[in-house]
């Protein structure tokens, strides 16, 4: 049974293996020539040994018919010698060949044997030997094509030598079983030769698959190396990869590129109200939006968390750019619904041209986020270009960043307080502590210059540090009634070991906590408001007073109100520069006053300037106020004189009232 498989086996087309049918077609192809050109020039030689001996049409019509198939079997094998046989058309074209072999054979061999009577002992012998060395040669040719070989081989050894064994001559009796051992011989070859090569073919074809194999996971791993996850857009290595290649060819070819920044204004709170599932669907819509936006020679990138780079490959006038942005701007600006709510985002973006702004990759990009920083400040949701104005800042922050660390904070470090006072009594109630820096190099450098830049490289601990006990000893001057109220940094709070550590300073100086009011703006706390939260908790419960400065300036105060352990709000000073004339600004600050009443909370009422706001605060409500009306910024020195004339100020009003 298992002899009849193999047997089953040796005589069929393997169909189920593609690579090895297509492979036998191929190889064959190959030996096509060779194989017509042995049958032709043997049947030749034959035929020219028969002329004289054998009538024409078996001399000459028979053999010239065989010639002339073969010489058009090989014009059909020229004309698409360089096809590409599919699986589906391999098959049928390997059984034709195999019938086409069979057919040959039936057709040489029977002529051979209708010759073979005729002429001479020594032409007799011709046609055998015409049929030894025709048959090898062609079942050598045909090695690829085990059926094909196999059943020509069979029918020429059997037909041969059954008509030798039939003559009853010892001599051909003797060349029949010559013959016949040769062909099992020969058959055992090409089971061998087959077997080989198709050992080969599948072990090409394991080799094929395995670098494919190897091609998919090196193109995966290069694709998860190279594209973002979250938006399927090129991640930061290959944002840097296309910079730095279009730096060198840019610097070779003379040309030119264009490099933006793009981040988005609002994208914390997304994060802090509706959570980080939340704003990681907002980022995949960015990342939508952006690639809708691309096109030949624009090429978005994210870079990291809410900031995406944009690569213009063609050198790009400032209007065309700015035309850009804005358009990228209003994607952005456009409504993301996040947890069946709709959140408003924006998108600011800032440009830097190579080699303009910077001739290598470090500089382009260093100028692009100055850009950027400049757009966050000033001019969200638009797009700002670097220009020699930013290029005179990053030197100035430079400059400032460098004096800042080798500071001696200690001696260049002092506090100026402002008073905060009761609109109705005109008595002071507190006295804000304001850090201010003078530089031997510099000399005094702005608040919110050198304070920007501390948050940025962490040295605001220190400065809080230095500044706090600073503020803390002079306190005790100060009459009992009084409290300090000290600005604090999102760094200050970004940790719990941070926020003990003001605790522990308060502590050890000896200042009551409650006579210490620590005020932190809205957009420190947005930066991880879960953190912002603890810490300002443990500062609560240690005693100290929490205040929300900036009230308004902000995303979503509303939400944050009642969700930190926050004594009082100061309703930010751009309010107050036209509550006496805009019933808007003053129905703002009416609505922050009530609100302010209706969840027990004081409110301090910050940049009053003339009387007539004053009034009309007064009017609105309030009590707690603060601006240049009452007193600028003071030294130390001058706290105990002025406490002492408002006093009296006030003593003279009771009097008078």
């Amino acid at each position: 049974m298992v002899a009849i498989t193999r047997l089953r086996e040796a005589l069929s087309v393997a169909e189920g293996d593609p690579e090895l049918v297509r492979s036998q077609v191929q190889a064959f192809g190959r030996q096509i020539p060779l194989l017509y050109f042995i049958l032709i020039v043997n049947t030749m030689a034959v035929t020219f040994t028969h002329l004289h001996s054998a009538p024409a049409w078996m001399s000459i019509y028979i053999p010239g018919a065989l010639c002339t198939l073969c010489v058009v079997r090989c014009m059909r094998w020229w004309r698409g010698r360089n096809l590409v046989l599919t699986h589906e058309k391999a098959v049928p074209e390997l059984r034709r060949l195999i019938w086409v072999a069979g057919i040959f054979g039936i057709a040489f061999t029977t002529w051979s044997l209708m010759l073979l009577p005729y002429g001479t002992p020594y032409e007799q012998a011709h046609v055998a030997f015409y049929m030894a060395t025709t048959v090898v040669g062609c079942v050598f040719c045909l090695m690829h094509l085990r059926v094909a070989a196999l059943l020509l081989l069979s029918i020429v050894i059997l037909s041969f030598a059954t008509f030798l064994v039939f003559t009853g001559s010892p001599v051909f009796i003797a060349m029949a079983v010559d013959m016949t051992l040769i062909g099992l011989a020969l058959a055992f070859i090409i089971e061998l030769y087959y077997r080989s090569f198709a050992g080969v073919v599948h072990t090409q074809r394991d080799l094929q698959a395995s670098q494919e194999k190897t091609q998919r996971l090196s193109d995966e791993n290069f694709r998860l190396a190279s594209i973002d996850s979250l938006t399927d857009l090129p991640n930061r290595r290959s944002f840097f990869a296309s910079l730095r290649a279009l730096s060198e060819q840019a610097l070779a070819t003379g040309g030119g590129f264009n490099v933006g920044l793009i981040d988005l204004d609002g994208f914390k709170q997304v994060n802090d109200i509706y959570g980080h599932a939340s704003g990681d669907l907002v980022l995949q819509e960015v990342g939508v939006r952006l690639l809708a936006l691309a096109e030949p020679g624009i090429f978005f990138a994210r870079l990291g968390g809410d900031e995406f780079g944009v690569l213009a490959q063609n050198r790009q006038s400032n209007d065309a750019l700015l035309e850009l942005g804005q358009r990228i701007c209003d994607a952005l600006s456009q409504p993301y619904r996040v947890a069946g709510n709709i959140a408003e985002l924006s998108g600011t973006i800032g440009w830097a041209a190579f080699p303009d702004a910077g001739n290598t990759v470090t500089q382009v990009f260093e100028r692009a986020d100055a850009a950027l920083y400049v757009g966050k400040e000033g001019r969200r949701g638009t797009a700002v270009i670097f220009s020699t104005e930013h290029e005179t800042r990053i030197r100035r922050s430079s400059l400032v960043t460098q004096e800042l660390r080798h500071a001696e904070l200690e001696s260049e470090l002092f506090l100026e307080f402002q008073p905060i006072s009761d609109v109705v009594t005109r008595r002071t109630i507190g006295l804000e502590a304001l850090g201010r820096w003078h530089n031997p190099r510099l000399g005094a450098v702005k608040p919110e210059e050198f304070i920007r830049i501390a948050e940025r490289t962490e040295i605001i601990l220190r400065i809080t540090e230095v500044l706090l006990h600073k503020a803390l000893a002079e306190v005790p001057h100060w009459p009992a009634e009084l409290y300090l109220s000290f600005n604090l940094s999102a760094i200050d709070i970004s940790t719990s070991a941070r926020a003990r550590r003001l605790i522990d300073i308060v502590s050890a100086s000896g200042v009551p906590p409650h006579r210490v009011s620590f005020e932190i703006t809205e957009t420190a706390v947005t930066r991880d408001f879960e953190q912002a939260r603890s810490a300002l908790t443990m500062i609560k419960q240690a005693g100290c007073r929490v205040s929300l400065d900036d009230f308004g300036t902000g995303y979503s105060s509303l939400s944050y109100v009642h969700r930190l352990p926050f004594d009082s709000i100061k309703i930010d000073r751009s309010f107050m520069t036209d509550v006496d004339s805009n019933s808007a600004s003053k129905k703002i600050v009416k609505s922050v006053l009530d609100l302010c009443k209706n969840l027990g909370l004081e409110c301090v009422v910050e940049g009053l300037e003339t009387s007539s706001q004053a009034e009309v605060v007064k009017a609105l409500g309030a009590r707690a106020v603060q601006g240049y009306l009452f007193s600028p910024p003071m030294r130390s020195g001058a706290v105990s004189g002025y406490l002492q004339s408002a006093f009296a100020q006030s003593q003279a009003n009771d009097a008078a009232s």
